[in-house]
């Protein structure tokens, strides 16, 4: 009974703030609805990842600021786990001086704030690198400038389509493989070369649909071309930034996480893997990570969170992401209930999204007492 009557009462109090907002946009004559999404922008926006011009409507843009926030998302929460494991893993290394120097890059990151950090990044990029006329090119078809990074890619050709199909089977297979092999070790004790493998699916793979399809080898290569470069493909300075700001930040954050997971293994393990001869890869890989992952994955969760909610910070330096032109929508439209209500719902599903997935991982890596 309690229940169903704090349920009312916050429902009356949101259709009361609800109609409040309504009857207070009506008479100052503010618009309201969704109608705006299909306007013409009539504003540029400096990086997308799918055909967009200032004549494409305010829901297109949109829809750019919310790709450009997952790729930052995406390959930063990567690249965090990666680098945040092996800092955590030198953290607690017998090398003193290994373990020092990864005890005073937690400790750095750790005290900056990740938008000082932002900054610092961005002025490095502008203030360090010249303009493009005088770009230095530490290896043939790189460039490095004030605006970005810019290198040689492949050419356009339908190979590299297959071969992305390629790629995504071959992953598929190596998830079946992996299972099959945990299956067999578990039935027989024997232990299937699964990285071997799988790596010779990953790489194979697409290696051969590349040969099929004539073995495409011509490369767009930027040249320099009035003020600025053509071909080839750009990293900008403010996705350089973002990207090394928030991956620096967090992964320090990630290696404390992992660096208590570790501990929170009992000795006795190590010694009891090491006693029958594994090696100390296999001792970490085999023994203590797998029991160590019900203490590491529920806090790595928040800071994957934080990463991609972090990420709004990019209006700071310039970077389009879904907050920057979300806020560039309010102010030509004036709709900023609307814009406000979509950024909530856009981090509300991202964040959504990554708990789902990352909750899925942990009930499937956990251990089952028997």
């Amino acid at each position: 009974m309690f229940q169903i009557f704090i349920f009312l009462l916050v429902g009356l109090l949101a259709y009361y703030l609800v109609s409040n907002m309504l009857f207070n946009m009506e008479k100052q004559h503010i618009a309201s609805g969704w109608g705006f999404m299909q306007k013409e922008s009539s504003f540029e926006i400096g990086e997308s990842l799918i055909p967009y011009s200032s004549s494409n409507s305010y829901g297109r843009a949109l829809l750019v600021g919310a790709l450009n926030t997952l790729l930052v998302a995406l390959i930063g929460n990567v690249i965090t786990l990666v680098l945040g494991t092996v800092i955590g893993i030198a953290r607690i290394s017998t090398n003193w001086l290994v373990s020092k120097l990864a005890g005073i890059y937690i400790e750095v990151m750790q005290d900056i704030p990740v938008l000082l950090q932002l900054f610092f990044w961005y002025a490095i990029f502008y203030e360090i690198f010249p303009s493009p006329r005088q770009a230095l090119s530490p290896i043939k078809g790189v460039f490095l400038c004030n605006r970005g990074a810019i290198f040689a890619v492949p050419a356009a050709h339908q190979a590299w389509g297959y071969m992305l199909i390629a790629l995504a089977v071959a992953s598929l297979l190596v998830f079946f493989l992996k299972r099959w092999a945990k299956k067999r070790q578990d039935q027989t004790g024997r232990r299937f070369p699964v990285f071997s493998a799988s790596l010779l699916l990953i790489l194979g793979l697409p290696f051969v649909v590349w040969l099929v399809n004539g073995s495409p080898t011509e490369m767009s290569v930027p040249e320099l071309r009035g003020f600025n470069f053509q071909g080839g493909m750009a990293v900008s300075p403010e996705f350089a930034a973002l990207l090394l700001g928030l991956v620096l930040y967090t992964s320090a954050f990630v290696a404390e996480v992992v660096r208590a997971g570790i501990q929170s293994v009992k000795k006795g393990q190590t010694e009891a893997a090491m006693s029958i001869g594994l090696r100390p890869n296999l001792v970490l890989t085999l023994v203590i990570l797998p029991q160590a992952m019900r203490v590491i994955i529920p806090p790595l969760i928040s800071q994957m969170l934080n990463l991609t909610k972090n990420s709004s910070l990019a209006v700071a330096i310039g970077y389009p992401d879904f907050v920057s032109v979300a806020n560039t929508t309010i102010n030509q439209t004036g709709q900023a209930v609307e814009g406000v209500a979509l950024i909530m719902a856009v981090y509300l599903i991202f964040s959504l999204s990554t708990s789902l997935f990352m909750n899925w991982y942990n009930k499937k890596v956990a251990l089952v007492e028997l």
